[in-house]
């Protein structure tokens, strides 16, 4: 019977909500837990596993991936002499290999896709159920639901394949204010344009002129008394500027008043923030992607987004952006079904001074 490789990293995503790039190295680790992250990326892959019903399955063990199978009510053959490090991801997708599996699902980020094709490389098929923080490759689902439909049609034989580049980011650089991507290989994915996440592409240059007048306009918009939560990218960097800041490039920051109140927020920030005073989401749209929300802004949460509302919500992209999605669509994945759901339906992104575009918002 073909065999189900599954892979967790039990540590990826946790720096998202508190404001962190990434969990990269024991100190940043130490850091997210001291702010009181928790782990996301177990439930995720349960969530994912749960998609998938008599699969013979081959798991890290515990946390590795033998608990989320667990919880998605799959049995599994657990490997042994694993360990809970990036040396233990790439043991267990050694060992997965050599023992033919036919698909290996991994929940993590760029690192965790790193660890696991540069083992394998392009000689398993390999898919990611989104769980970190940037996740710039071409190697993950649009969701955690998305990786389980798609793992269960390659278990069924019903799947193409293709080639797919893993990048991934400097987090110590992106801390820094710089975004240094690179390519570090490419692996072997399902071939499907609707249930994965394209890689991320930069900005296109022909929308600058218009973003950077718009970005003027949203600045001299802004009404006083009224927090205006800002996401990350270049966007976004552009309407901080011109409202008189420079904020954090790869981080949310909180403007109010004509001011920056605070930056690089975590959820529980703008929690306290938008408790009692009202607030405007200002978010770009991730280039090639097309993510809204769930990719480097997980600080902007399900509970942040009850407390502001969905009619707060202000979508800004360049209109060459969104030509070149396919599909023409744009994605959120906040890790809450109900927020998502709630999300979903056309919204007008703002391109341009006195232009928007209606873009519909798929979960």
């Amino acid at each position: 019977m073909r065999r189900l490789g599954v892979i967790v990293n039990p540590i990826a995503g946790m720096g998202g909500r508190v404001g962190l790039k990434g969990t990269d190295g024991p100190a940043v680790l130490a850091r997210a837990r001291a702010l009181g992250a928790e782990p996301v990326s177990g439930l995720r892959a349960a969530r994912a596993l749960a998609e998938l019903q008599g699969v013979a399955v081959l798991a890290a063990p515990g946390a590795m991936g033998a608990e989320a199978c667990a919880a998605a009510g799959l049995a599994c053959e657990t490997l042994d002499g694993v360990t809970m490090d990036a040396a233990g991801t790439r043991d267990a997708a050694r060992a997965m290999a050599a023992a033919g599996v036919a698909l290996i699902l991994f929940a993590g980020g760029d690192g965790t896709a790193r660890d696991v094709t540069g083992v394998v490389g392009t000689a398993v098929p390999v898919l990611g159920i989104p769980t970190g923080v940037k996740m710039q490759s071409a190697v993950f689902a649009t969701s955690p639901a998305a990786a389980g439909r798609l793992a269960a049609r390659v278990m069924a034989g019903e799947a193409r394949f293709r080639e797919a580049e893993v990048m991934d980011l400097d987090e110590e650089a992106l801390r820094q204010g710089r975004v240094s991507p690179r390519l570090h290989g490419v692996a072997l994915v399902p071939e499907e344009r609707v249930l994965m996440q394209a890689g991320k592409a930069g900005a296109v240059v022909t929308d600058e002129a218009a973003l950077e007048a718009l970005a003027r306009r949203i600045a001299g918009e802004m009404g006083r008394g009224r927090l205006y939560i800002l996401g990350c990218g270049t966007t976004m960097r552009r309407v901080k500027r011109a409202i008189g800041f420079d904020g954090t490039l790869m981080g949310v920051d909180v403007a109010l008043d004509g001011r920056l109140l605070a930056a690089d927020v975590s959820e529980a920030q703008l929690l306290r923030l938008t408790e009692t005073t009202p607030a405007t989401v200002i978010l770009g749209v991730s280039g090639g992607q097309g993510f809204l929300l769930g990719r480097g802004n997980q600080q902007v949460s399900a509970a942040v987004l009850r407390q502001v509302g969905r009619a707060n919500l202000v979508v800004v992209a360049g209109a060459m952006k969104l030509a070149a999605l396919d599909p023409a669509c744009l994605h959120v994945d906040t890790g809450d079904a109900a927020m998502d759901a709630e999300l979903t339906g056309y919204i007008a992104v703002r391109t341009a001074p006195d232009r928007s575009a209606m873009i519909r918002i798929a979960a």
